[in-house]
């Protein structure tokens, strides 16, 4: 296992190398000067020169990569040239939204999705299975930005439970979690669905391979067979999807994150884009895709937990 870990720890590293190379390069080529959107088209060029002197865009491309890696080292990104700020603060104040709000998504999908796959497969070709596929055929349909607006129709404007938008804050957690709520249901609908097809699939595969039938010739159950062996032995792809979800789940809510007001990465980074700034679109991009990165080398090591024949292999 410690092999195993210690491979995949390598290609994390060199994962995120050639990301940031990636991202740096893919953001600095984008056509259009920051400084000159920040002063107009009427600014004079002393003053631009000055700008972009303070911004460090007269800087040699490498010289700014190198000092922008060694400062997310340290957790330093640099300063907004919009906000004026250090991007690590506004980093900060923004994940506490988006990073929960990603969890609260994924716990639901997942809460939904198991027993829903479980119980399909259970009863395959019946009613059951037939609904639960119905259901998850609409639900992969209805885009969430949607389903988020008929959410915010039903339940903030004709039944008032929840807001219809923005964020109350973690001083009182009951009403932080409220907020979220509804954004947390039209992300997670949508992605319970296709996790309840990807547990249904994989455990009639299981169900039909032959130690589920060696499993029955020794007297369990088809229940106790499912339950017992082909959960566990199911759960590979279904563990693909999850960390895939939650990485799109923190990464993907922008137009969630719009449609309910919510102050999170999804937002900073689209305003960001609006405004061209670039030092926080890169920092924010890079601080998300070291989130997909880890979530799947955590997803690697659950792999060779559930199935010890991987650390074998590699």
């Amino acid at each position: 296992m410690i092999r195993y870990t210690c491979g995949r720890l390598s290609s994390l590293i060199i994962s995120l190398i050639v990301a940031s190379l990636v991202i740096f390069l893919v953001i600095e080529v984008i056509p259009g000067d920051p400084a000159s959107f920040m002063l107009g088209i009427n600014a004079r060029a002393d003053t631009l020169a000055a700008l972009r002197t303070e911004m460090g865009l007269d800087q040699p491309m490498y010289i700014r990569y190198f000092h922008w890696v060694a400062g997310m080292l340290q957790w330093e990104f640099g300063t907004s040239w919009t906000y004026k700020t250090p991007v690590s603060e506004l980093i900060n104040d923004r994940i506490w939204v988006s990073l929960p709000l990603a969890i609260y998504a994924l716990i639901l999908s997942t809460l939904i999705a198991f027993p829903s796959g479980i119980y399909a497969a259970s009863r395959r070709g019946r009613a059951g299975d037939v609904t639960v596929i119905g259901a998850t055929q609409l639900g992969v349909a209805l885009p969430n930005f949607w389903f988020a607006m008929i959410l915010v129709l039903i339940f903030a404007i004709k039944l008032r439970w929840f807001s219809a938008g923005g964020f109350a804050g973690w001083d009182n957690p009951l009403l932080a979690i409220k907020s979220l709520t509804l954004p947390a249901i039209a992300l997670a609908l949508p992605q319970a669905a296709i996790l309840a097809r990807v547990m249904r699939s994989s455990l009639l595969d299981m169900l039909g391979e032959d130690f589920i039938r060696t499993a029955r010739a020794k007297g369990l159950t088809r229940r106790q067979a499912l339950w017992r062996h082909a959960v566990r032995n199911a759960l590979i792809p279904v563990l693909t999807i999850i960390g895939l979800q939650f990485s799109f789940l923190l990464a993907g809510g922008i137009i969630i994150e719009q449609v309910f007001f919510l102050p999170g990465l999804g937002r900073l980074i689209f305003q960001s884009i609006s405004a061209r700034d670039l030092i926080v679109v890169e920092s924010v991009v890079m601080l998300l895709v070291f989130t997909v990165i880890v979530v799947n080398f955590a997803v690697d090591l659950a792999y060779a937990a559930v199935d010890p024949r991987l650390r074998s292999r590699t």
